[in-house]
């Protein structure tokens, strides 16, 4: 398996979605650093929760329509389902490269549902990822997402942490343009 690399950090960042639910997907820990720090990494174990998702891909240029579709339709499908949410939506993304990425767009449920509803094609019930990550966050305009993915390709090159091919972006709180500063993502890259 290749390793992540800046460009595919860089390229799927550009295409993030910054749409939300509820409360948080995975915890969050006040560890002490400033917001926003993405120089340091927190190492996270995340465990596996039940969740909608739909699988697409999309080209580099027309990733964020994609992603937000997505949304809408898991969306549409809870709310028809009368599911409850239990997080913020999150975009995993499971493959890049040069002319666009494969992903996951997910939002977590408060519980399986006992019996499984019936879903549209493209949409099944699932779980959240699982396994070693380092988390980093970005508390700027999403348009200055990219040094954050910079800072993050340094430290895990400074620190001697191979990454796989797969990482997950949790929207925080909703924006409605890529220059609103009050933008809050917390990235998951998963470790080896």
């Amino acid at each position: 398996m290749p390793l992540l690399t800046l460009s595919s950090l860089a390229r799927a960042a550009c295409v993030g979605l910054m749409m939300a639910l509820t409360a948080p997907a995975f915890a969050q820990v006040n560890d002490g650093r400033s917001v926003g720090d993405a120089s340091t990494g927190q190492a996270i174990e995340l465990t596996a929760r039940p969740a909608l998702v739909l699988a697409g891909s999309a080209e580099w240029e027309d990733g964020f329509a994609k992603l937000n579709k997505a949304f809408a339709d898991l969306r549409t499908a809870l709310d028809r389902a009368n599911l409850k949410p239990s997080g913020r939506p999150l975009a995993v993304f499971i493959d890049t490269d040069d002319q666009g990425f494969k992903f996951q767009a997910m939002i977590p449920l408060e519980a399986a549902p006992a019996a499984t509803p019936s879903f549209p094609a493209s949409i099944k019930l699932g779980e959240t990822p699982t396994g070693k990550t380092m988390k980093f966050e970005h508390r700027s305009a999403y348009d200055d997402i990219d040094s954050t993915y910079e800072a993050i390709t340094a430290y895990l090159d400074e620190k001697g942490i191979e990454a796989k091919p797969m990482f997950v972006e949790q929207y925080l709180n909703d924006v409605t343009s890529a220059d609103d500063t009050s933008l809050q993502v917390d990235i998951y890259v998963f470790v080896k």
